[in-house]
């Protein structure tokens, strides 16, 4: 399985910090954020990943390398102009149609059990399954709201009505999708998967999931963030891969 970290955005919530950087290589708690996502992946095996590029891209490319030193392989998918989320995806298709897929945001730092994530996602044939997480701001972000089975049935409010009981969530900004997803996306330019593909396949009845997931997550907007972040990861033991351990050990 290969996974895509999606690396390219602007980070103008977090300038000055990026003004002369990429926000994937800002410091949260003495390491580049981006690394926590490739220790991640490397520590379930997942060595093969991709890359988008556009702020900085050079930078990201020139500290990153060819991965060896962290332990897995890069590849790069440069964005002129910026292609957001979902055709960030569309445009890395020839490095990841082969087989199911990850993709992290590159701003996320999370301690997921990714080996579950992928076996749920395949034992129920899923086009796509969204890690999700109770928040008290997930009205703001967007609500993603699932059955009693985790079958998505509404995404950012469609279909306006739904015919059962639901739970509302937010989307964590980690998913793994089937090839197939690919069909239904535009053959080139810039649209966002959470905006416009996850509600398109949701109306013509794909089966998107969710696993809801309560356990370590940050995701790095603002300054406000980024000390959160650090203060959680202030000891080692905050996220297990760290420690070689899985989450609940």
């Amino acid at each position: 399985m290969r996974a895509m970290v999606l690396a390219a955005g602007l980070g103008t919530r977090l300038r000055p910090l990026t003004l002369d950087r990429p926000k994937a290589l800002v410091e949260v708690a003495g390491r580049p954020l981006i690394t926590y996502n490739l220790l991640l992946l490397r520590y379930h095996g997942i060595i093969d990943i991709v890359i988008n590029l556009h702020h900085h891209g050079e930078t990201l490319r020139a500290v990153l390398g060819d991965g060896s030193r962290f332990g897995v392989q890069i590849l790069y998918s440069p964005e002129d102009p910026l292609l957001d989320t979902g055709g960030a995806i569309k445009n890395a298709e020839a490095l990841l149609a082969n087989d199911d897929f990850l993709v992290l945001n590159g701003d996320t730092v999370i301690d997921l059990p990714l080996d579950h994530l992928i076996a749920t996602h395949r034992a129920r044939g899923a086009t796509a399954t969204l890690v999700l997480r109770h928040d008290p701001e997930q009205a703001r972000y967007g609500l993603v709201e699932i059955d009693d089975a985790g079958r998505i049935r509404r995404f950012l409010g469609r279909p306006e009505t739904a015919a059962e009981p639901l739970t509302a969530y937010m989307f964590a900004g980690v998913h793994v999708l089937s090839p197939r997803v690919f069909r239904s996306m535009p053959e080139r330019g810039a649209f966002s998967m959470t905006r416009e593909t996850y509600p398109a396949l949701l109306a013509a009845g794909e089966p998107l999931y969710g696993l809801p997931f309560a356990g370590f997550w940050r995701a790095i907007d603002t300054a406000a963030d980024l000390a959160r972040a650090a203060e959680g990861l202030a000891s080692p033991a905050a996220l297990h891969y760290l420690m070689g351990r899985n989450p609940g050990e």
